[in-house]
């Protein structure tokens, strides 16, 4: 149970589709994960879309 909200951030949040409501900087985006309120496929595809991008590589 979480005892409030999970934040989950994406560096390059303004490359998703669609994208992440949060966010006032440049690139940041990201969506505040309540336990009883949240859309678990579009959460996956923002992850799946994030590990695409360069930098995730296996080093």
């Amino acid at each position: 149970m979480f005892a409030r909200f999970v934040k989950v951030s994406f560096f390059k949040g303004t490359s998703l589709q669609p994208i992440p409501p949060g966010g006032t900087g440049k690139d940041a985006r990201w969506i505040d994960v309540h336990e009883d309120d949240f859309d678990e496929v579009q959460l996956a595809a923002w992850i799946q879309q994030a590990a695409g991008m360069p930098g995730w590589g296996k080093s």
